[in-house]
């Protein structure tokens, strides 16, 4: 009985940490908009991930496929994010990067699920993008997985 009364308290205690959704708009980004202004700018799907954290269903991204060459920007702001070169197929369900165009991104650790993941936002407005997990290809072995639905595509564009 003693470990079910310790697991319940430790679950109260646990509840009780601050939740993740909304660290957008503590933090200082050079985008920024009221909630109201954002709404008026994304669509209601956008609105969800981009400034609420939500994650879209797997597969139902149309970038999840393509293998067009371009970049990825921040549909929140525009700002460029990934490169198409980048781009793999992790069989995940959500258009996946080895690496992030450099100083687009920001990452900061996720506690909404209790286990501790990177959350990847955009450094520009501070978008919810999806998290990064140590398990992709070379040469980073890291795992972008990113939300389609936060990304806007420029086919032919480069990044420098």
């Amino acid at each position: 009985m003693l470990q079910r009364r310790q697991f319940l308290m430790a679950a109260a205690a646990l509840s009780l940490l601050p939740v993740s959704r909304g660290f957008a708009q503590s933090e200082n980004f050079s985008v920024t908009m009221t909630d109201a202004e954002w709404r008026a700018k994304l669509t209601p799907d956008q609105f969800a991930v981009l400034r609420q954290e939500a994650t879209e269903r797997p597969f139902s991204s149309q970038l999840n496929a393509s293998k067009r060459r371009g970049v990825y920007h921040c549909a929140g702001c525009d700002t460029a994010v990934y490169s198409s070169t980048a781009k793999y197929d992790s069989g995940t369900g959500w258009p996946s990067f080895y690496e992030a165009i450099d100083g687009s991104v920001g990452t900061r650790t996720d506690y909404r699920i209790v286990v501790p993941r990177t959350e990847v936002h955009c450094a520009t407005c501070g978008g919810h993008l999806g998290h990064i997990f140590d398990d992709g290809p070379p040469p980073t072995g890291k795992r972008h997985c990113i939300n389609g639905i936060a990304l806007n595509f420029s086919p032919g564009a480069r990044t420098s």
